[in-house]
């Protein structure tokens, strides 16, 4: 039986709304704030009911903990809600303006243009204008039975503008009330692609804002003079809205703010029906490993009243019965992704996958992402797109650890669309390792890359920690030395530009003490990172500074302390790194039809 809302049943008591009171499992429904034990915790923590399903006959509710992060919902039964205590009953939803129509005003007071609000006598002379009209153009009707333009009184066999159009009918809407509408239904979209981006910083420091702006431009001291609009507003000047409207300055947001965000909101998504949907899987079994499922992800309807679903973890095929699943795993004879071999050390494989020859395996492995990624927009075709596979080897095949997903041919430069580290695998540096080889590739391709926006918070989070590790081992000279030939790819930036010294802070107050000279554009050569990416570690790490009339890279003491506990950890733990002398691979060339959608 598949899982039905049953929050409106016939029946259910009625109670009032926007109190607290004592509820019975009856009277439960959507809304509702209550005690419900935390399983991590074994806690009781108050939670609000997002969805309620009958699963095998007995209600499950989908709950959300207040001040959790959103990844931590999850369907509860009833023996796991304190009904002892009071609940919290959703208030009355406010009662929602209608909409008027364009250039007309509420109450009483009519539009002078509108003809009904019109004198006897203006209407006549307004018919006798159409019937002019209508015998004067009459000849020259529009093409292929559309209809002529409407136009003012006065305006006929005239080249000038109409002086006032009647605001009756689609076609004479005011264009600027149109463009405020539009502008209006696109500010979601808008508000969470800057959310997605996730790069603002803090705005303590007004020097590091001027440094930014510098640093791009290459004039010192001047905050305003960047020649360029960043679409991501890692410049110190506030980049217009995607709207067109106001603009949206970095000062309304700061680390706290931020971190509050990413604790509390879950991973960013560009749409709004994504996040009504509530997670329909309980449990995955892949390998050796069961995973609880964090988002929604679209697999059949009848795997939602499973406990687990197994997933082979070659083929990436789904079932809902061990017996199944155990029979396909007799016959399946794939021990790795299906591609190509293209990098090979004593600990990782990766693969490359073309999603136009391997189109079912490459469904599956998104409907698997789905499950980890909230602001993923899946798609079943996955022609355009390449798919680079890292696994761990041992006697019984490659088991997958983890992908990103890149475009064949991207207009904005980017070299990551989606990438994902199953959580069975997390805070092991397997992540850092993907975004290390993300980058290694676009150092063979010649390119400057940058990660698709939006990214998910903790995507955010693994490439601000590598851009900052990155950036850091170059000016210590502990990176390899091995840089990449940008054609523009990086969206320029500091071309042209003054060095700017990378310096060391002495920790005693005196002023930094300069030790080599290095450009914005050859850090970001040597790493492969967009220009745009290496201000904003910068800025991060408040590494520039002001200095005798030009601005300069300051390593501080508390990024050097911050690397040396770096060092510690990897001299017990140990460090994964990439040897880019074992990649085989040369950029593929694709024809114009494996590069375009298969609809």
């Amino acid at each position: 039986m598949v899982g039905r809302d049953t929050s409106a049943d016939a029946g259910t008591p009625e109670v009032s709304t926007g109190e607290k009171g004592f509820a019975t499992v009856a009277q439960l429904r959507i809304g509702v704030k209550l005690q419900v034990l935390h399983a991590a915790s074994n806690e009781y923590r108050l939670a609000e009911i997002l969805s309620i399903q009958t699963r095998k006959g007995e209600p499950y509710y989908y709950v959300h903990y207040e001040d959790f992060n959103k990844r931590l919902d999850e369907w509860v039964p009833v023996a796991r809600i304190d009904l002892t205590k009071e609940v919290e009953w959703p208030k009355p939803e406010k009662p929602v303006a209608k909409k008027t129509g364009v250039g007309k005003l509420e109450g009483n007071t009519a539009s002078p243009a509108t003809p009904s609000a019109a004198t006897p006598a203006a209407q006549k002379a307004l018919k006798r204008g159409r019937g002019a009209r209508d015998s004067t153009v009459g000849a020259t009707a529009s093409p292929l039975g559309q209809k002529a333009p409407k136009r003012a009184r006065g305006s006929i066999g005239s080249t000038t503008a109409a002086a006032a159009p009647s605001t009756s009918g689609k076609e004479n809407e005011d264009p600027n009330a149109a463009e405020g509408e539009a502008a209006a239904g696109d500010a979601t979209a808008g508000a969470n692609e800057e959310d997605g981006d996730a790069m603002e910083i803090d705005d303590d420091n007004a020097d590091t804002k001027a440094a930014a702006a510098a640093a791009i431009s290459g004039a010192p001291g001047s905050a305003t003079s960047t020649p360029q609009k960043k679409k991501d507003g890692a410049t110190a000047t506030p980049p217009p809205s995607a709207t067109g409207g106001s603009t949206t300055t970095s000062g309304s947001f700061s680390k706290s703010k931020e971190i509050e965000k990413l604790r509390t909101s879950g991973s960013m998504t560009q749409s709004a029906h994504e996040i009504s949907r509530v997670r329909n899987l309980s449990a995955i079994q892949i390998g050796k490993h069961v995973v609880e499922p964090w988002y929604f992800s679209p697999y059949p309807i009848e795997f939602t009243e499973e406990e687990t679903v197994y997933i082979c973890e070659f083929c990436l095929s789904y079932y809902g019965s061990l017996r199944r699943f155990q029979r396909h795993r007799s016959k399946c004879t794939l021990l790795h992704p299906p591609g190509n071999e293209i990098y090979r050390d004593n600990d990782v494989s990766f693969f490359e996958i073309d999603g136009r020859r391997q189109r079912t395996w490459c469904r599956n492995l998104c409907l698997l992402s789905k499950c980890f990624l909230d602001h993923k927009t899946l798609y079943y075709d996955v022609d355009p797109f390449l798919f680079y596979c890292m696994t761990t080897r041992d006697a019984f095949g490659c088991h997958l650890i983890g992908y990103f997903s890149k475009e064949k041919e991207s207009a904005e430069g980017y070299n990551v669309a989606c990438i994902l580290t199953l959580p069975q695998y997390q805070r092991t540096g397997f992540g850092k390792l993907l975004i290390a080889f993300s980058y290694e590739l676009s150092k063979r391709e010649g390119k400057l890359g940058s990660p698709e926006k939006p990214l998910s918070d903790l995507g955010l989070l693994s490439y601000r920690a590598y851009w900052a590790d990155t950036i850091v081992d170059i000016l210590l000279g502990e990176a390899p030395a091995s840089t990449t030939t940008s054609s523009g790819a990086g969206g320029g930036g500091a071309s042209g530009a003054k060095p700017h010294p990378a310096t060391l802070s002495s920790g005693t107050g005196n002023p930094p003490i300069p030790t080599t000279e290095i450009t914005i554009d050859e850090l970001a050569n040597m790493s492969a990172m967009t220009t745009t990416d290496v201000l904003h570690t910068l800025q991060t790490l408040n590494a520039l500074r002001y200095y005798k009339g030009q601005h300069v890279i300051c390593l501080t003491d508390a990024i050097l302390a911050q690397k040396e506990k770096q060092r510690e950890r990897q001299r017990l733990k140990g460090k994964r790194v990439l040897a880019p002398e074992r990649l085989v691979w040369k950029p593929p060339v694709f024809t114009a039809s494996s590069r375009t959608w298969n609809w």
